[in-house]
């Protein structure tokens, strides 16, 4: 997301028109690291490896990745701050694992989101119709 915008009512999309869960200042702000966190292409690879398995550690994603196991810890820092992996050592090693709650957050803003356009371009074209001026 960018400055300024939020994940908060849509303006015109009427009256108590909302996007849900992630309208509180908490889910704006989560919603917003975990769309900054999935706008890089090397971080999505990183979660898609990951996701394919149960947990892993970043010298396993590394070998799945056209980048080195540093580059793949500094992505997976991201993502842990994003809330969408979490790491648990094991003797000297790190497994990471995919924590779904921070994709459906995601994908319930995104689906409240587009519902709420869907209120307005259906007012839109209600109001285009009935030849109000």
């Amino acid at each position: 997301m960018t400055a300024g915008m939020t994940a908060g009512p849509v303006a015109g999309a009427g009256a108590g028109a909302d996007t849900g869960a992630a309208t509180g200042a908490d889910g704006a702000v989560q919603v917003d690291r975990i769309l900054a966190a999935l706008a890089d292409p090397t971080r999505r690879l990183v979660l898609e490896v990951l996701g394919g398995r149960r947990e892993c550690s970043a010298t396993t994603i590394a070998r799945s990745t056209p980048v080195s196991r540093q580059a793949v810890v500094k992505h997976l820092a991201v993502l842990d701050e994003a809330g969408l992996v979490a790491g648990r050592r094991v003797g000297r090693e790190v497994l990471f694992q995919v924590r779904p709650e921070g994709l459906r957050l995601a994908a319930s803003w995104m689906a409240d989101l587009a519902a709420a356009w869907d209120r307005r371009l259906r007012w839109l074209k209600e109001t285009a119709e009935s030849g109000v001026e």
